[in-house]
Formats: C-alpha cells, sequence, structure tokens
C-alpha cells in the first residue's frame, strides 16, 4: 500500500507470499514481490543442481577431496554454516508467526530449507562439479539478495525484518565464494608447479623449504592479512634477518613467470617478423596478455572501490537530509549509519587488495623482466654488446625492471581516476541540475592544461633518465679502475668528470621538481574553481536551494574529485616514465643475439678432427663489412697442439672468437667436435671461493681437482690462504695477482677435462715451469689451440698458425717456418736477440744450460726449500687470517629513531625548507577550514546573500592554493639541496677511500648507492616528507573540526590514536628490517649481472648460460620475497589503521543519529561527515606515506655510511711539500720494510732492507705471491708500511702528500686500463701535453703507424675498458702515458706480458733510451727482461733472498735466480730442439 505523505518517507508493505497483486491491477518484473519470488526460483534450481551434482558422485563413487586451507579455514567455515542454520532458524520462526495460512508460511520454509542446504554445502563438495555449483550459488545467491536490499532502500521502501537480519549472512557467503576461487587458484598455481617441476628449489637446497604462509591462510585470513601475523611477532621480539623470511614460490617465482613472459615474446616477435609491423608498445603489449587474468582481478578491486567512493556523497546527503527531518525514524538513521559502514568495509577491503595484488603481479613481471633482460646479455651478439654497455644493462634490471614492478597500481589508476570523476560529475548534476553545467568548462580547461604539463615533465624525464645512464656509466667505469687512477694520481680529475655528469643531470630533476611545485597550484585550484562556478551558477538559474545538503554533498563530491585530479598529473608522469622504461627494455630486447649456427657443434666421436674451418671470412661489424679474419682453412685433429701467433692486433684473439662464435660468420663453415674449454687472454673471475671458480658449476671429484690444481701450480697459493681453496675472492679477482688469477682460470680449464682447449695467451703472467707443466702434461691429450706471444713455446707444439693483418699468413712446424723466413723469422729473431742479452751480461748461459741438462730437479722446491715452517701466511696481495676479503654488507639494525630524518635536514642544511614547508601547510589548512566553516554558517544565516557565501568561500580556498605551492616549493627546494650535499659527500667519500676499502667491496654496492639509493633521494624522499607533513595536519584538524561539533567523537579518536600509535610502531619495527634486508638483496643481483656480462664469452665457451640462469632466478627469488613481505606488511597496518579510524567515523555518524532534533544544524551536521567521510583515506595517506617514507630513509642511511669512510692520507700537505725539482736522482731507500694489509692481519713483506742506486735498472723476480706486487703497492702508498721506512733521495715518502708522491712516480701497470673516451683523453687525462707531444709519444710506443690511419686520428674512439684495442696495444698506450709524464723513476708491473717478443724488444729498447738516467723497477716473468738490469732482487713468501747483479747471482749455482734462469732455459731448450 503506498502511503500518501513524503514520498521521500513513502513505505511499501509487501506480502512474503509467492501470490503477488496490487491495488491497480498491474504487475511488473519491478515489483519487489516478483522480484524476491524470482530469486526464490533461482535459489531452488541452483539446490536442484547441487543435489544432482552429489547424486552423480554418490554413483560413480567419486571424491577428490576439497583442499582445505587447514584447520583455521575449516574453523571459519563453521563460523559461516552456523550463521546459515541461524538464518533458516529465523525464517521458520518468522513463518510460523506471520502467516495466517499454508501459502504464507511456504515462502518461509523454503528460504530455511535453502539455508539450511547452504549451510552443508560449505562442507560437502565431494567432485569438482558440485564445488562449482556450490561456489555459484554463494556468489549468485548474495549479489541478487545485495542487489534487492539496495534497490528496496534506494526506492525509500523498508527492509522486512527477516532480510535485515540475514542480509549479513548473505556478505559472509559472498566472502567464502571468493576464498573459495582464491583457493583454488592457489591450489591451481601449486599443482602446475608440482607438474613442471618448478617448485625444485634452484639451487640444492633442504627440501623443506620454508614458504609463505599466504598459501595455506583461509579466507578471512588473507582479507585481514593476518597470514603476516607471524613474522610480525618475530619482528616484534627480535631483528629479523634473512633466514626468518619464508618464501615465495609457484607463480609468484621468477622460473615461472619468466617462462611465461619468454614464450609469450618469441610468439609475439615471430609473428612481428612475419607481418613486418613496426608499432611500438610490443612489450607492453605482451606483458599484459601474459598477465591478463592478474590484472583483470586487481581491476575488479579498483571498480569496488572507486564505486564504494563515489557513494560517499550520496550518504552525506541522506544524513543531512535525515539530520533536517524534525520527526526522525530511528530505524532509518541506523540502516544509514549501517549503509556507512558496509561502504567504509568496502572501501578498505577492496582498496587494500587492489595495491597489494597490483604490487604482487607487478612483482612477477618485474622478475620476469629481470631474469629475460640476464639471459639476453648472456645471448647478446657482438654489435648488441657494442650498443649496450656494462652500465646500461646493469640499469635496465636496476632501474627499469624494477621501476616497471608498480606499474599495475598506476595502471588501474589510469581508468579509476577519470571513472572516479565521472562519478562525481553525475553526482554534481544531481545536486545541482543544470547547475552543474557551467561547472565542466573549468573542470575541462585544467584537464587540457595537464596535457602539455605532462609532456614537458616527460620531456625532462627522458632527458634525466638519459643524463643519469651517462653519469651511471662513467662511475662504473671509474670504481672499476680506480687502482691506475689512484697510481697515477688521477681522482680529482674522473671526480670532476662524474660531477660535471652529474650537474648535467641535476639540471633535469631541478626542472622536474619546480614544475610540480606550479602543478600543485593548478591541482589544488580545478576543485575550487569548479566548485565557486558551480555554486554562482546554481544561484543564478535557482532550480535548486544553496542549503546545507546542496552545498556540502557537492563540497564532499569536489573532495572526491580532489585525488583524482592530485594523482592524474602524477598519473601521467608515471606513465611516460614506464614508455621510456619499456621502450629501453624493448630495444634491448630485440637487438640480435649470438647466432648458434655460426658455429655447428658436434659432439665428440672417435673421428680424428676436433677443429674444422672451411673458407672462414669473419667480420665484428653487423653489416659484414670490414672482414676481421679473412679466408681461414684450418682444419686440427684430435690430440693436437696448435699455436697461433703474430704481431699485436694481427687477429690471434679474434681467430678463437670465431671458433667460439663470438664473431658473426660471414662466409665459410666452421664445425668443432666435442666440448670446449677457454681460457681469455684477461682472467675473468666470479666473485665467490677458489673452489667455486675452479669447479664452475662442476660437480667435486677429489682426483681431478687435486690434478687441476698441481697442473697449474696452485698447489702452494692453496697453502699459503688462510682458507685453502674456500679463500673468498674479491669482485673481479682483486684480492688475487695476475699470476694466480690467471692460475686458477687454467685450473677451471684442466678440472672441466674438454675435449678442445682454446687458451688466449694466458702463459703471459704465469710461470715457465707453471705454462709447460700444464700445457704439456695435463693436456697432453687434449686439442690445444694456444695463442701466444712467448716464441719458447712454439717448438712444443704440432703445428703454428702467423697471423698478419687477419689473415693466416703461414702455418707449420717451427723448423718449416723459420727456414722459408718472413714474418715468422722476424718474430724468432726479435725473441732470439733478447735472449742473447744474457749471453752480453756474462759467459754463464752455457754453464746454466750445462746445469740444466744435468739436473733434473729445478721444480720450484728449491725456492720454496727456505721458507720456514713458521712463514705460512697469505697470498702476497691478500688480507688475513680470520678475515675473508668481501665484507659482508653493514646495515642498520633497530630503530634509528629520529637520527637519519635529523641526518637529511642537517646535511641538506634544511631547516629552513622544512620549517618553511610546515608553515605553509598550516596555512593551507586553516585556509580550507576557514572557507568550509564559512560555508557551515552562511548557509543557516538568513541575511548572507548568496554572492557573498559564493564569493568569500571562492576568495579563501584560492588564496589557501597559494600556501600549497609554497608548501611544495620548499619541499623541492630542500630534496634539491639534499641531493645536491649527499652525492657531494658520498664522491668526495669514496674517492678519498684507501685502496683496500675498494677491495673489500664490491662496486656493486658503491653503485646500489650512486643508483637507486641516489634516486630515492633525488625524488621519493622530498615529497613523502611533504605528504606526512600534509597527511599528519589534515587528519589532526579534521579530528578537530569533527569535535567542534560533535565533542563525544573525541572520546573514541583520543584512545585510537593511541592504538594506531602502538600498531604502527608494532609494525615499523619489521618493516624497517625487510626494507634494510631488500637493500642487501638487490645489490647481489646487480652484481651478478655485471659479473656475468663481463666474462660471458667464458661462460658460452663452457656451456654454462643454464647455471648462471638459474642462479639469477634464485638471486631475484629472495630480492622479491623480501618485496613481497613488504608490500604485504604495509597492507597489514593500513587495513587495521582504516578500522580503527572507521571507529571515529561511526562514532560521529551515531551521534549526529542519536542526538535529538535540531541540537545540530544540518550546515554544520555537513560540514561533520564531509570531514568525517575524508579521515580514513587522510590516515591512510598519512600511514602509507610514513610507512614510505621510513622505507625510503633508510636510503640516507646507506648513503651515509659511505659518506664517512676512512679516508687514506691527504693528497697535499702544505708544510710538507716536496721541492719541485725531487727527485732529481731516483735513489730509493728501502728500511725494514713490512707490509701488512690489515691492523691483525699477518705480514706480508716481513723487513726488507736494501738500495735501489740512482739510475739503476732494477729486476724483481720471485714465484706469484712472494710479495712483488705489494712492494709496488707500497712504493705508490697503496698501503702504508706497518714498520720501517721508504726513503726516495733522502725524504721518507710517508712525510709528503700522497698526490706529491704519486705524480712523481711513472707506472705501466698490470692490467692495461683504458677508459671510454679519445686516444688523446686516455694517454693525457689531464691535459697537460700538446698534439705534437703526443704524437711523438705514441710514434717511440709503436701506436703512431695505427691511429694515424684512423680518420679521426687523435680523437679515434676508445670503447668501454679499451675493447676495441687489443690487450698488447693497451699495454702499449700505458707506454705511451709514462713516456709522456717522464719522471724519475719507473715502474714496470709486469708490463710486457701481452706483447709478442718483437714488439717486446722494441719496447725494451724504447724504455733503455728514453728511461737512460731514470731508475727503473721492473716486474717480469720473462727472464731475459731483466737479465739486462744493474740488480736483481729475488723475493720468497715477503723475504729478501738475494740482491746482486745478475752476473754474480748467475755464478752462483746454488742461487734462486740461477734456477729460476735454468728453468726457463729448460724450457727454451727443449723448444729449440
Amino acid at each position: 500500500m503506498a502511503d500518501k505523505g513524503d514520498p521521500a518517507m513513502a513505505v511499501l508493505g509487501w506480502s512474503s507470499s509467492w501470490i503477488c497483486r496490487r491495488e491497480d491491477g498491474k504487475l511488473t518484473v519491478a515489483s519487489p514481490c516478483v522480484q524476491r519470488t524470482l530469486i526464490d526460483c533461482v535459489n531452488v534450481a541452483l539446490l536442484v543442481a547441487y543435489v544432482f551434482a552429489l547424486v552423480a558422485a554418490c554413483v560413480r563413487r567419486q571424491h577428490t577431496g576439497r583442499r582445505s586451507g587447514g584447520q583455521r579455514r575449516q574453523w571459519e567455515l563453521v563460523v559461516v554454516s552456523v550463521c546459515c542454520v541461524a538464518a533458516a532458524a529465523g525464517y521458520v520462526v518468522t513463518g510460523f508467526q506471520d502467516a495466517t495460512d499454508i501459502a504464507g508460511m511456504a515462502p518461509y520454509f523454503v528460504r530455511g530449507l535453502v539455508w539450511i542446504a547452504l549451510a552443508a554445502s560449505l562442507h560437502v563438495q565431494p567432485t569438482r562439479i558440485a564445488r562449482a555449483v556450490a561456489v555459484l550459488w554463494w556468489a549468485l545467491f548474495s549479489l541478487l539478495i545485495t542487489a534487492y536490499n539496495v534497490e528496496l532502500l534506494f526506492g525509500g521502501h523498508r527492509l522486512d525484518i527477516a532480510e535485515a537480519v540475514v542480509w549479513p549472512v548473505n556478505f559472509l557467503l559472498l566472502l567464502c565464494a571468493l576464498g573459495s576461487l582464491l583457493q583454488w587458484r592457489h591450489g591451481h598455481q601449486d599443482t602446475s608447479a608440482d607438474d613442471n617441476g618448478l617448485s625444485e628449489p634452484l639451487i640444492d637446497q633442504d627440501k623443506t623449504v620454508h614458504t609463505s604462509e599466504l598459501y595455506r591462510s583461509g579466507l578471512f585470513s588473507q582479507l585481514a592479512f593476518s597470514w603476516l601475523n607471524p613474522l610480525l611477532r618475530l619482528g616484534r621480539s627480535k631483528a629479523l634477518d634473512l633466514a626468518d623470511i619464508p618464501l615465495i614460490t609457484g607463480e609468484d617465482g621468477a622460473r615461472h613467470a619468466s617462462q611465461k613472459f619468454a614464450e609469450a615474446w618469441s610468439r609475439h616477435v615471430n609473428e612481428k617478423g612475419r607481418h613486418r609491423s613496426r608499432g611500438s608498445n610490443s612489450l607492453a603489449l605482451v606483458l599484459f596478455k601474459c598477465f591478463l587474468g592478474e590484472i583483470a582481478l586487481t581491476g575488479f578491486y579498483a571498480l569496488m572501490r572507486t564505486l564504494s567512493i563515489a557513494v560517499a556523497p550520496l550518504l552525506l546527503f541522506s544524513f543531512v537530509w535525515y539530520s533536517n527531518q524534525e520527526e526522525r525514524d530511528l530505524r532509518t538513521g541506523l540502516l544509514l549509519v549501517g549503509c556507512l559502514l558496509l561502504m567504509k568495509l568496502v572501501e578498505s577491503l577492496s582498496q587494500r587488495h587492489w595495491f597489494f595484488d597490483s604490487r604482487r603481479t607487478g612483482m612477477r613481471i618485474r622478475s620476469a623482466l629481470m631474469a629475460v633482460i640476464f639471459q639476453k646479455q648472456l645471448n647478446l651478439s657482438s654489435q648488441g654488446r657494442k650498443n649496450h654497455s656494462t652500465g646500461e644493462i646493469v640499469n635496465y634490471i636496476a632501474v627499469d625492471a624494477y621501476r616497471l614492478g608498480d606499474s599495475i597500481s598506476w595502471l588501474h589508476m589510469g581508468w579509476s581516476c577519470p571513472l572516479q570523476l565521472a562519478f562525481s560529475v553525475a553526482t554534481l548534476f544531481w545536486a545541482l541540475q543544470l547547475g552543474a553545467l557551467p561547472g565542466l568548462v573549468p573542470l575541462i580547461i585544467f584537464g587540457f592544461l595537464n596535457v602539455p604539463f605532462a609532456k614537458i615533465l616527460q620531456g625532462y624525464q627522458a632527458k634525466f633518465m638519459v643524463a643519469q645512464d651517462e653519469r651511471l656509466r662513467s662511475t662504473s667505469e671509474i670504481l672499476n679502475s680506480m687502482k691506475i687512477i689512484k697510481l697515477q694520481s688521477w681522482e680529482d680529475k674522473f671526480r670532476h668528470v662524474i660531477e660535471s655528469l652529474r650537474d648535467a643531470e641535476f639540471k633535469w630533476l631541478r626542472e622536474t621538481q619546480m614544475k610540480k611545485a606550479y602543478g600543485a597550484v593548478m591541482y589544488w585550484m580545478s576543485p575550487t574553481v569548479v566548485s565557486a562556478v558551480m555554486y554562482t551558477a546554481t544561484a543564478i538559474i535557482g532550480i535548486v536551494p544553496l542549503n546545507a545538503s546542496t552545498l556540502f554533498t557537492v563540497l564532499a563530491t569536489l573532495r572526491v574529485m580532489a585525488e583524482p585530479v592530485r594523482f592524474l598529473p602524477e598519473i601521467l608522469t608515471m606513465m611516460i616514465q614506464y614508455k621510456v622504461s619499456l621502450d629501453r627494455i624493448e630495444k634491448f630486447l630485440l637487438e640480435d643475439e649470438i647466432r648458434e649456427e655460426d658455429v655447428r657443434k658436434v659432439p665428440s666421436d672417435e673421428s680424428g678432427i676436433r677443429v674444422q674451418v672451411q673458407d672462414g671470412n669473419f667480420s665484428w661489424s653487423a653489416t659484414g663489412a670490414n672482414l676481421s679474419l679473412r679466408n681461414v682453412n684450418l682444419s686440427i685433429s684430435r690430440g693436437e697442439k696448435v699455436a697461433v701467433c703474430g704481431p699485436v692486433g694481427s687477429g690471434k684473439s679474434s681467430l678463437l672468437h670465431a671458433l667460439l662464435g663470438e664473431i658473426p660468420r660471414v662466409s665459410g663453415s666452421v664445425e668443432v667436435f666435442g666440448s670446449v674449454a677457454y681460457v681469455s687472454q684477461n682472467s675473468w673471475i666470479q666473485s665467490g671461493t677458489v673452489r667455486d671458480n675452479i669447479l664452475f658449476g662442476k660437480p667435486f671429484n677429489k682426483e681431478l681437482y687435486d690434478k687441476a690444481i698441481k697442473a697449474c701450480a696452485l698447489d702452494k697459493d692453496m697453502e699459503n690462504f688462510d682458507h685453502g681453496d674456500l679463500t673468498e675472492i674479491g669482485q673481479r679477482g682483486l684480492n688475487m695477482s695476475g699470476g694466480q688469477k690467471q692460475r686458477i682460470q687454467l685450473a677451471r680449464a684442466v678440472y672441466n677435462d674438454a675435449d678442445v682447449y682454446l687458451l688466449d695467451d694466458p702463459f703471459s703472467a704465469v710461470d715457465a715451469h707453471t705454462a709447460a707443466d700444464c700445457v704439456m702434461t695435463a693436456l697432453a691429450e687434449k686439442t690445444v689451440v694456444l695463442v701466444t706471444h712467448q716464441v719458447e713455446f712454439l717448438t712444443e707444439t704440432d703445428r703454428i698458425l702467423v697471423m698478419e693483418g687477419g689473415q693466416v699468413s703461414q702455418q707449420g712446424k717451427y723448423e718449416e717456418l723459420l727456414e722459408s723466413g718472413t714474418a715468422f723469422e722476424k718474430l724468432v729473431s726479435a725473441h732470439q736477440s733478447s735472449i742473447t742479452e744474457l749471453d752480453t751480461t756474462s759467459s754463464q748461459q752455457n754453464k746454466v744450460q750445462g746445469i740444466q741438462v744435468s739436473d733434473d730437479n729445478i721444480m720450484p722446491s728449491g725456492l720454496h726449500a727456505t721458507r720456514q715452517a713458521s712463514d705460512i701466511e697469505v697470498s702476497a696481495k691478500g688480507p688475513s687470517a680470520a678475515f675473508q676479503l668481501t665484507e659482508e654488507e653493514e646495515k642498520g639494525i633497530g630503530d634509528l629513531g629520529w637520527k637519519p630524518y635529523k641526518d637529511y635536514i642537517e646535511v641538506s642544511k634544511g631547516m629552513f625548507q622544512l620549517s618553511g614547508m610546515c608553515i605553509s601547510q598550516v596555512l593551507f589548512t586553516c585556509f580550507q577550514i576557514m572557507s568550509t566553516y564559512w560555508l557551515a554558517i552562511a548557509v543557516q544565516t538568513d541575511n548572507v546573500s548568496a554572492a557573498l557565501l559564493v564569493g568569500a568561500y571562492s576568495g579563501l580556498s584560492i588564496f589557501s592554493c597559494c600556501f600549497a605551492y609554497f608548501r611544495s616549493l620548499f619541499a623541492a627546494t630542500l630534496g634539491l639541496k639534499a641531493s645536491k650535499e649527499f652525492f657531494g659527500g658520498l664522491m668526495d667519500s669514496v674517492f678519498k677511500a684507501p685502496m683496500s676499502f675498494f677491495d673489500s667491496t664490491p662496486v656493486g654496492r658503491i653503485l646500489t648507492r650512486a643508483s637507486s639509493d641516489l634516486s630515492i633521494l633525488d625524488f621519493d624522499i622530498p615529497y613523502s616528507m611533504a605528504f606526512v607533513t600534509t597527511g599528519s595536519i589534515e587528519v589532526v584538524t579534521t579530528i578537530l573540526v569533527m569535535g567542534t561539533v560533535t565533542w563525544q567523537v573525541l572520546v573514541v579518536a583520543i584512545p585510537v590514536a593511541i592504538t594506531m600509535v602502538y600498531v604502527q610502531r608494532y609494525y615499523v619495527s619489521s618493516a624497517r628490517e625487510l626494507v634494510r634486508i631488500n637493500g642487501t638483496t638487490k645489490a647481489p643481483v646487480m652484481n651478478y649481472a655485471s659479473e656475468s656480462i663481463l666474462g660471458v664469452v667464458t661462460i658460452r665457451a663452457f656451456s654454462e648460460t643454464e647455471r648462471f640462469i638459474r642462479n639469477n632466478m634464485q638471486l631475484i627469488d629472495t630480492d622479491a620475497t623480501l618485496f613481497f613481505h613488504t608490500v604485504a606488511a604495509q597492507e597489514w597496518v593500513l587495513i587495521r589503521v582504516e578500522a580503527l579510524q572507521s571507529l571515529t567515523i561511526l562514532t560521529s555518524a551515531l551521534f549526529l543519529i542519536l542526538v535529538p532534533p535540531g541540537v545540530i544544524s544540518p550546515g554544520f551536521a555537513g560540514l561533520c561527515l564531509s570531514y568525517a567521510l575524508t579521515l580514513t583515506s587522510a590516515q591512510v595517506f598519512l600511514t602509507r606515506f610514513y610507512s614510505y617514507l621510513e622505507n625510503y630513509i633508510i636510503s640516507v642511511e646507506r648513503i651515509k655510511q659511505y659518506m664517512h669512510l676512512p679516508p687514506e692520507p691527504p693528497a697535499i700537505i702544505p708544510e710538507h711539500r716536496p721541492p719541485t725539482s725531487w727527485p732529481q736522482e731516483g735513489r730509493i731507500d728501502l728500511q725494514d720494510l713490512k707490509i701488512r694489509y690489515r691492523p691483525n692481519a699477518p705480514l706480508v713483506l716481513k723487513g726488507i732492507t736494501c738500495t735501489f742506486a740512482a739510475g739503476n735498472k732494477i729486476g724483481v723476480v720471485g714465484r706469484t705471491g712472494s710479495g712483488k706486487s705489494t712492494l709496488i703497492s707500497s712504493l705508490f702508498r697503496l698501503v702504508d708500511p706497518a714498520g720501517g721506512r721508504i726513503l726516495i733521495d733522502k725524504l721518507d715518502i710517508c712525510s709528503i702528500g700522497l698526490k706529491d708522491l704519486r705524480t712523481k712516480l711513472s707506472i705501466i701497470p698490470q692490467e692495461p686500463t683504458l677508459f671510454r673516451g679519445t686516444v688523446r683523453n686516455n694517454l693525457d687525462p689531464l691535459g697537460l701535453h700538446s698534439d705534437q707531444e703526443i704524437w711523438e709519444a705514441l710514434e717511440k710506443c709503436q701506436l703512431k703507424t695505427a691511429i694515424s690511419s684512423t680518420p679521426a686520428l687523435l680523437d679515434t674512439v676508445v670503447s668501454d675498458d679499451g675493447d676495441n684495442w687489443s690487450v698488447g696495444q693497451r699495454q702499449l698506450f700505458c707506454l705511451g702515458r709514462v713516456l709522456l709524464r717522464r719522471n724519475k723513476i719507473l715502474v714496470l708491473d709486469e708490463a710486457t706480458a701481452s706483447i709478442d717478443s718483437a714488439t717486446d724488444a722494441i719496447l725494451q729498447k724504447v724504455i733503455r733510451q728514453q728511461f737512460s738516467s731514470c731508475t727503473v723497477i721492473t716486474i717480469a716473468h720473462r727472464v731475459p727482461t731483466v737479465t739486462d738490469s744493474d740488480r736483481v732482487m729475488v723475493l720468497s713468501y715477503g723475504k729478501l733472498l738475494e740482491y746482486e747483479t745478475p752476473v754474480k747471482l748467475l755464478e752462483d749455482k746454488q742461487s734462486a735466480f740461477a734456477k729460476l734462469v735454468a728453468e726457463y732455459w729448460a724450457n727454451t731448450k727443449r723448444n729449440s730442439t
């Protein structure tokens, strides 16, 4: 019966009977009675389907069992089923009470039966079909009844009491349906993981892996994130470490995600190739297809959250309307409070799971991309490696893939924010009707203004990233070459290079941050201008009265609009960043890969041939122009030893690369039979133990291992390493000498037990006996291709290839080639001339050879006999005893309180900016409150005109926007100051750090601080600080405003605030440790990637790419596990904080409903609720950014760790500067020199006393690990003496500054280092010399011809690490640097190791001529290099064995030097015969 009263209060009574009738005789589907009957019909149909499924299961005797989530899950189902039974009982009781006949009771009994069946269906699901029917039934029934009830309420009707009581149980059923779907998904995931073997640990681990509680949790536990409770409880009781964190598995793992993506990507690339399409955004499209299910689910959550927020202004309207009623129905008021509670519940759950699942999906995308990028770089072609430097590839992983981890939540914000805006506009039209129309004009104008603004930001962002790439590439190169930079005293120059690159980057950073401050005004002004225009238009049109309900509904709607308006420009910026990152990764993934078909690899067979090349033409360039190798025809038989020789740059290494398939084959064919082992010219050693490097993924075989160790003369080193073969090797083998690194490489190859060995001049840095022993003994039955500059090996080989200009000019046996003359004769004669130097010094040669013939025992034992048992100590370069070299990465533990914030403000000197930011925010909020208070007061005052009402409101609001600008401006300025100061401090500290810091710290750790940590400092911290300030002030003022209307709310608000502080502290104690650990799990991923890029040729040669990919995935999963739990913990705290603040809102709403009419005016009721509805979003905003800030501030802590490193001694000591002419003579006195690498480590040099006379040529010899390199380090003060002194021209070198010392010494280092740039700035980085002087130096060091033939001359490009020059040419560059400096003291640290004998002879001649009056200290493995010295120094295990002229030492047949020379001649004589 329709009530004739107020239509808003119309109440329709209807019968619960299925016999529906109306007085007017018309019956429609819109009738509540018809709709309820239809729902009953659907329920009965589904009940019948469920019963059929049970009968079918009984007949077939099927029972698949339900995958239960354990006891907790069962307990939850029991609770829901009890509620269902209670609902059934309720219906039956109501039926008996209300119905007058059987027809009236029937619906109640049917509904009771349905609820009983629903209770049973929660537990009885014998088959998948039964389960599917049950889940469909729960979901469909709940959604239909909810839609039915909502329609009734919005139609102004009241609910039947039974329906109102049962409605919450429907929600429980809906949650059960959702939980079952989630559990089915997890179960399916785990099953597929098991089927694919994906649950197997990646590297041998204990089979009982501790996985995340999420995979075993029930519905309510998942909804409330309670599965995280055990971890947070543990984190509260102690500082968490990596072992405490449960692992992620199945679809969350890197393997599953990367396989899924790789398959989709290869399909897409193949299709793209077929259709020749060039469309961009391919990567985004493939990712979208791959993760469509996850993206759709998060989209559903985003939609639910958007809808729940859109309802808020309508609820406010209802509350204001209700408070305006003189006669109120309390049930209506309580229903409004119930709706408010429901809205908050939906909003909270949907938002939390939207964010969590978005980040979880983002994590999968990130893991997939990181794994695929790593995989790609292992297969990258030579041209691809030129296009993407090591630094850039690491950046794709560290910056681009990481950034895309957040892309899903921003993607959904991209459509949900406009949708939210659309709902808001619809609400405005509903409230204001035509008055809302003029307000759309400024809204559209502001919308369009965002477009050019976003484009400007995009331009800045792209330029910033280019500049950042350039800086990181340069930083990486400089950190990797820090030893040579310190030896040459170039720190200031290279620091200036990095600072100038940072300045270029900083320019774009400043532009971006400042533009964001301008944007703040636009974002805050838009709702104000829109509302002012709408109010004015409404007042003029006069269709709708400007009363409290209208004004505050509009105000609440505009507050709902504020979020999308605030975020839309941010969304555009993020989308731009993602586009840039996607484009960069896509470009990399589309690079050419190594062509497997270039080399046909055939499994080992019994045939005689091992290597076959026919008409081979090879070119490093992709186009095939400029052939690097021409007309190569080669056939190598099983067991054959082939040497490859030729001048520097003739293509020897290129030949090996051609056999490995590293150089693209232009024509011809290459076949390799059997497995391959490769030893590179530049030793490549991984971080890890010595044993790991030798085994290289192979299982441990003691017999083979011992054989490899002995063959490569590593057994003695093992004895001297404190941890034996478990000694840790630093990054790039920093704590090993050149010889040790090469011997470890050789041992790796020998242990591999391959069929074919490709050795690229590996014996340059090892002793003669090691070389002979390794090739001739250990590899006696193997096929060996040996590139060498050492002519003494040539006679041992079965065949010699002579390379010249990229061609094999001659091949044959030693004698045949010698007779034929030409190129080979030149090489040998150069070697002979270097040998005859010894003859000119004395007539000892024949005697020594005599010793050789009779004495078989000239093995190293002669040298080692002098060692005392008590002298056991570490390798000459290594540190010691209880220490491993690479230190554990430092991370803070526990609550640091305000210290990092204090550091941030103090370092950036930003107290003024921080104060300005807080004051601006307070003023902004005050003016915003004043404007809304004005509305509340003016709307009840009769004599206030519409013009005054709107004008005052607009004036106050727009004036407040000025303070929003100042707040953002202060935040940007604070951030920029901090970025500048922290970067300056970090670089200052790192460049002044001693060499020991770089030896014990992987470069990745420093780079992480200079890249991702600095990026957080640049972009995230300043605005997070501003947002925390904004949020805190907003929450406090919101509660105060609510308190002024209903003071009783403070009774709840204060305990809620105290509880929230406790909950947040409880959360932060675990979250902080999670983020800290995450900070240490990211660096290993980057280190492993950069290390693998450097050794990619070795990895491919040994066919170890699969193992490296597996290890990388394990590192990615460890990192992802931390990320996953960090995100989950954040949502855990937010859902609890929202629940607590909802209590405050409900309290306020209840008081508004319960106070007598007229106590609170509609204006103030509207004001109170318009603020109350924003309270949870303001609290979440505050908690989220507070959590972010707590996590981000760890970057300040991490950067600060490296801002106060103990510095090395000062570069210049003003009061102790040496004369400009020092050293005039070049005399060096070593007085009881003792060196140790760390305070408690054993001595490496043990009291050496001797004098290097001025102008003398001193040769320093000794086996690897004897202390030769340490002696050089002490001369350059890379390590200061622990005792004794070094005097140069009677001046103690420790009394002067490092720069004054190092600029007066010259060195040609053990490993030649070139920097990316040009020939000119590699020879003369400081720009001190003219072009004429540089050309003269190039002529003397035999490089003039090579460089003058290039079009760019001195501006010829030098690529990363000088890769476009051979190792020999790089060594000659180092000689060129020395020739330009013309110092009195020159050190050659195994400098001629990579040069052929002809070049070596010329080089020695140049040094003799150019440095005739200088003191020259030479460390060399080749005896002829030191036999013409004035004095020879023989070291053994840190002690000085002999120091005398070569002639005298050779006369004493028992001298250590005589034995070394004898050993050398043994090989040479064996070769010449």
